[in-house]
């Protein structure tokens, strides 16, 4: 296989975006991320003043984030032209009451698109520059999951529905390429380096319904699991939100109690397993997006401490867990739970992944989980339990929705 070249790859595109866009005024919805923002900056060095970079603040960004992202990319060295637009209650309204994982994904887009086409008419744009890479496309074209960035490739025509034609750059490249392409380009290892945040923000990291005290709490959650767990470097690391609910009644929970047990090598008196009521994402065995559900599991060793095994151990578990129950889509482990039950319950994932199309699960260490759990249950006063999701990608799909 041919090694991939940034310099060839930026010389091509930056001929290729002047030839499309000539003269005109072209705009970008950028989030900070690595995929938009080297997106922007590759089409800055083609065009110059004529692109305006658009930040939506939908209200599924992390603490501070807006501000934050907006001086970074307005500064030097990139110095890009960037106007925040704040349309969280529009996308809070939107994405009210929904549940199903697919139908958020495609509100949000819709939402996104609709917004920017908006925004295009208002400027006087005809073209909407983004950092659509190759994964989003794959994911989205192969039924695994919407990505709120494809249109065209799913047969939805952006000029007829919206008022503007997509350019896509970074279409054929993966993250690793991204980050390539970023480095060659100087942009700084904030966002050249960045863990991947994903274009619907926050709103993919709900399970269930979205509501403001979870959206709160699941804020905090992120700035803690991210401050914390950096150190071990994974590929991608974040917090997750649940309802504290469970099913009501499971055909095989005695079942995933009994395996976990003697998996453990632990008195099944000293094990706890609860199916929830909301189903995750995942990928089933023909390739295709599956709605599963999540098992949790508790395991407390002497004077009710939890009991801590390798993530290895906890992999295989998993692993067994979801050969036995195939319709299992995530195996959580507890680490750390508060006295009284709370209505929601925080998940920490961390995953090692170079295309992000597979992902093993990420070695953190029992210290660092922790720590993190103490935190989030310090600051989160609705939270219950902080677990952690040892299911790799398949069965599970990166993130939670």
């Amino acid at each position: 296989m041919q090694e991939f070249n940034p310099k060839e790859f930026v010389e091509k595109q930056v001929d290729e975006l002047r030839k499309v866009i000539g003269k005109e005024q072209v705009f970008i919805a950028v989030s900070g991320g690595v995929d938009s923002s080297t997106c922007a900056v590759l089409v800055h060095q083609a065009i110059g003043e004529n692109l305006q970079c658009i930040m939506l603040d939908d209200a599924f960004m992390r603490e501070n984030e807006p501000e934050r992202v907006a001086y970074l990319l307005s500064q030097p060295p990139l110095s890009l032209p960037i106007k925040v637009i704040n349309v969280q209650e529009r996308f809070l309204k939107a994405l009210e009451g929904l549940v199903d994982a697919e139908e958020k994904r495609k509100v949000f887009r819709e939402t996104f698109y609709e917004t920017l086409g908006e925004t295009a008419k208002k400027e006087g744009c005809r073209f909407l520059v983004q950092g659509t890479i190759a994964a989003d496309i794959v994911e989205t074209t192969g039924a695994i999951k919407t990505q709120h960035n494809v249109l065209a490739q799913i047969g939805i025509n952006p000029i007829e529905r919206f008022g503007f034609r997509v350019i896509e750059p970074l279409a054929s490249l993966y993250k690793w390429q991204v980050r390539k392409v970023a480095r060659h380009l100087r942009i700084p290892p904030e966002i050249s380096e960045r863990q991947p945040f994903p274009g619907p923000g926050l709103s993919v990291r709900f399970v269930g319904e979205i509501k403001h005290d979870k959206l709160a709490s699941l804020k905090k959650a992120t700035t803690i699991t991210e401050k914390k767990l950096a150190k071990h470097k994974p590929s991608q690391y974040f917090a997750a939100i649940l309802d504290n609910v469970e099913q009501p009644s499971h055909p095989n929970l005695r079942g995933m109690h009994e395996t976990a047990a003697e998996f453990l090598k632990i008195p099944s008196t000293s094990v706890s397993v609860k199916i929830f009521k909301d189903k995750a994402t995942g990928i089933a065995t023909n390739g295709k997006r599956s709605y599963g559900d999540v098992v949790a599991i508790k395991a407390e060793a002497a004077e009710s401490k939890i009991y801590e095994t390798s993530v290895d151990n906890l992999i295989s578990l998993q692993k067994r867990l979801v050969k036995e129950n195939p319709s299992l889509t995530r195996v959580f482990y507890c680490i750390q739970e508060a006295k009284r039950k709370q209505p929601y319950v925080i998940v920490t994932r961390a995953i090692k992944t170079t295309d992000f199309l597979t992902a093993s699960v990420a070695e953190i260490s029992w210290e660092t989980l922790t720590e993190t759990a103490e935190e989030i249950l310090g600051e989160c006063k609705n939270v219950s339990g902080v677990y952690y999701d040892v299911t790799p990608k398949p069965p599970a799909t990166v993130e939670m929705e």
